[in-house]
């Protein structure tokens, strides 16, 4: 919405997440953060009346900054910005997500204290202990573990939402429904294993695996399977949260699960479940959210462990690859791409080409026959700003631009259009995102962009939508720079 989050946005956030978490839906904190610090960036900038490419910004710095402080990460909070929001990581979209995520977290140690997110003991990673071979090929089985993973909680969660929509169901009694699921879901743990844990964030159940208080293999396995159903059911019908704690739920009970296999068939590796649960928490981050640096650095920064870094790149980057080659979309972009919104496909893209090709083409054109003669087309349109789109009756096989065309009228009297039609275009479709569009010009050296309504099969004639050249795509910067 171009940078815009309305500020009451942060009041009802605030009001509805606690109400979700505090009855016990399976969700996360850091998610309504995120929006509240969006609200707070994006309506300072409407204040002083920012253009564009500014309120984005301070919408992703404040989303940033409500990252950083939630769980006591300021490095996190800055690559999350970057990685998950920014479409361009500069200079001047860089500084003030560092300002703002700084400034939070300093403001959260001010007042909650500098202790990690969560605490490792210390007899579960070694000091200096040198990674082998054998802990390395178990971290890149995790990762892969965890990219089916992360991808059946995106496909899932998906369909949840869809679900629940479809159903024609009052949105209240959604809700109710997936809650009382969770409810019942919740008390089975608690007959079964004496405590609910996959209600709310979970971050005592968390702290039970890291502290080695769970080593069955096996309930670690159903905690993950059941925190997975409690999340799909609790934000697809509607509770407000995020899914970043629950990411990092499912990871540190699967990761758990896999250390506790290894230790037990390779008792003189080094292979703990603390270790493994810590490397699942952040490949089933990195592979759920496709932001790889915020996983692994905001993991070394909530467990203050740096010698885990080599199998948790390792299994964060398989975790991001098999996702990925399963689905494209992850836990953030799904929905988006879902309703045709335009997605950055790098964070080099300058701001003005995010956004899709149906907001930026041109709609004044005409499409006429190319074996009509330029006198009989100069008569039937408005040759200083319509564009004309040549076709065979079943194919579009060019396009004129009509502005010197009267001049020479003399010139072109006997030709046809099909005789001075440009062949040099290429075809877009309304879903594609600018960015995409910019890029396929340059890269075939043409000039223009006939947009259609659907890419699939051969493009006809009544398929055209718009026009983009060099005009909207200067316009579209023009736009972003300056409102």
């Amino acid at each position: 919405q171009n940078g815009n989050v309305r500020g009451v946005v942060a009041l009802v956030k605030s009001l509805a997440s606690a109400i979700s978490i505090g009855t016990g839906a399976s969700v996360g904190r850091e998610g309504p953060i995120i929006q509240i610090g969006s609200s707070f960036g994006s309506t300072f900038a409407r204040a002083l009346n920012l253009v564009q490419h500014q309120k984005i910004t301070l919408l992703s710095a404040g989303a940033g900054a409500g990252i950083a402080a939630t769980f006591n990460t300021p490095l996190g909070g800055v690559l999350f910005a970057s990685e998950v929001l920014l479409p361009e990581v500069s200079t001047r979209t860089f500084l003030p997500v560092v300002v703002a995520t700084a400034t939070s977290t300093y403001v959260y140690r001010a007042v909650m204290g500098v202790e990690s997110a969560f605490v490792v003991p210390f007899d579960g990673l070694a000091q200096g202990h040198v990674v082998n071979g054998a802990e390395l090929l178990l971290a890149a089985l995790l990762g892969v573990l965890m990219g089916l993973a992360a991808w059946a909680f995106v496909k899932l969660l998906a369909k949840a939402e869809d679900v629940f929509e479809e159903s024609g169901i009052n949105p209240y009694l959604q809700n109710v429904i997936g809650m009382f699921a969770v409810g019942l879901l919740g008390y089975g743990f608690l007959q079964f294993t004496g405590h609910y844990h996959i209600y709310s964030v979970g971050y005592s159940t968390i702290q039970d695996v890291l502290s080695g208080g769970m080593t069955t293999a096996w309930l670690l396995l159903l905690l993950f399977v059941g925190k997975l159903v409690a999340t799909c059911l609790s934000l697809g019908s509607g509770a407000s949260g995020g899914i970043f704690s629950p990411s990092l739920f499912m990871g540190a009970t699967l990761g758990g699960a896999v250390g506790v296999v290894g230790e037990a068939l390779l008792p003189g590796a080094g292979i703990t479940p603390t270790t493994f649960a810590i490397i699942g928490m952040g490949a089933m981050v990195g592979g759920a959210t496709s932001a790889a640096m915020t996983a692994i650095v905001m993991i070394f920064e909530m467990t203050r462990d740096y010698e885990i870094i080599l199998p948790l790149v390792l299994s964060v980057a398989l975790a991001i690859g098999v996702r990925r080659a399963l689905t494209t979309a992850d836990i953030y972009t799904i929905k988006l791409r879902n309703r045709g919104k335009p997605i950055p496909t790098d964070r080099t893209t300058n701001m003005f080409l995010v956004r899709s090709a149906s907001e930026v083409m041109y709609r004044d054109f005409v499409v006429l026959p190319g074996s009509m003669t330029v006198a009989e087309a100069l008569k039937q349109v408005e040759v200083h700003k319509t564009r004309v789109i040549t076709t065979d009756g079943t194919r579009i096989t060019g396009f004129v631009r009509f502005g010197t065309v009267p001049y020479e009228a003399d010139r072109f009297a006997r030709q046809t259009l099909g005789d001075i039609a440009s062949s040099e275009f290429i075809i877009a479709s309304t879903g594609n995102n600018l960015n995409t569009v910019v890029t396929r010009m340059n890269r075939r050296n043409r000039t223009y962009a006939i947009v259609v309504r659907d890419t699939r099969g051969l493009p006809r004639p009544e398929d055209i939508a718009g026009i983009i050249g060099r005009e909207e795509i200067a316009n579209a910067l023009v736009r972003n720079h300056y409102g």
